[in-house]
């Protein structure tokens, strides 16, 4: 168990900022995103960007996820400034992968660059596919209830996952595989500074740690995690995992099934049977953070001094503490073992 305990703290202690104190917590279990909080092999957004303006921009058509469009998308990634689909990678940080792909689509019906074989939608289908689109920049993932067509349902549950599995092949063609392979041969350089270091102390004072993600993780039909995508990459970055271990568990979505990471951190929680005020949670993105501020737990955000916008919006959410990385001695001043405390 470590304890965190900000009452006799500044409201800058080297490169931590205490956006909303919590006093003093007994922390026993810690739930962390990884990439971008830890994990730097992933520079999606600019990949996610163009995925989504192609997607919204040029509709749906035919073998829009042909191995010929991965390489056209692939050379043209970061060739140019998207200015919504930009801000939009910025603002959705931490949602499901499937539900940045679905805002791309209801952008294209919006649009009108996709039509739907069969579907005519009304007025109302339109404002209520726009609420949605707002909704979803605002961070909210399930719509079940707003009474949609089937058509345009089946139209999300096909496509979703084919522009999902599109972006995917891209990201590893531009980056993903090649930065994968170099921090085989040098982890240091792809991992926020002082990550291993922090969590093998959170590991070694006792608190049982959980990685949850938004990407795929694949596993066998006994539930075995498969060494691919995302797995490979914590182990890559230097990550131990598994019962007892660093960490104790991965969790992430499905190729075709939405699952919300502030769902898998409340659900989570629920089965580790612990009280919200002993969590830790750690991330970058929205969902995480939204979801440890909605169980009372202590969060931290992961955000670079040079995003001004992502820190924004995190101290909108109303994390506690914001730093750029695990280096500074001034962080085991706000967390120490509960022998030290």
């Amino acid at each position: 168990m470590v304890v965190i305990d900000d009452r006799d703290l500044p409201g800058r202690i080297g490169n931590i900022e205490i956006v909303n104190r919590c006093g003093r917590r007994e922390i026993t279990h810690a739930i962390h995103d990884i990439d971008g909080t830890y994990s730097l092999i992933r520079q999606w957004r600019p990949v996610m960007s163009r995925s989504l303006w192609y997607a919204m921009s040029q509709g749906l058509k035919g073998d829009y996820d042909s191995a010929g469009k991965v390489r056209q998308l692939s050379g043209q990634t970061a060739s140019e400034p998207l200015p919504e689909t930009d801000r939009f990678c910025v603002e959705s940080a931490g949602l499901s992968a499937l539900t940045q792909m679905e805002w791309a689509i209801r952008r294209g019906i919006e649009m009108g660059t996709i039509a739907i074989p069969g579907y005519e939608p009304s007025e109302q289908d339109m404002e209520v596919n726009s609420e949605i689109i707002r909704r979803i920049w605002s961070g909210e993932e399930v719509f079940d209830d707003f009474g949609e067509s089937e058509k345009l349902k089946e139209y999300l549950r096909e496509n979703t996952p084919r522009l999902f599995k599109l972006y995917e092949q891209v990201l590893n063609s531009v980056c993903r595989d090649r930065n994968l392979a170099k921090a085989r041969r040098n982890p240091a350089e792809w991992i926020v500074p002082g990550s291993l270091e922090f969590v093998g102390y959170l590991h070694g004072s006792g608190v049982k740690n959980y990685f949850v993600t938004g990407a795929v993780i694949e596993a066998d039909k006994r539930g075995n995690l498969l060494e691919k995508g995302m797995y490979e990459e914590v182990l890559a970055v230097g990550f131990d995992i598994g019962p007892g271990k660093q960490i104790e568990r991965l969790y992430g979505s499905t190729w075709d099934e939405k699952v919300p990471k502030r769902e898998v951190v409340k659900q989570l929680c629920r089965e580790l049977s612990v009280p919200g005020k002993n969590i830790l949670v750690v991330g970058d993105g929205r969902a995480e953070i939204s979801a440890g501020v909605e169980i009372n737990a202590v969060t931290i955000s992961r955000l670079p001094e040079d995003s001004p916008r992502d820190r924004q919006i995190h101290v909108e959410l109303g994390t506690n503490y914001i730093l750029a990385d695990y280096t500074s001695p001034e962080l085991f001043r706000l967390i120490s073992t509960a022998a030290d405390a």
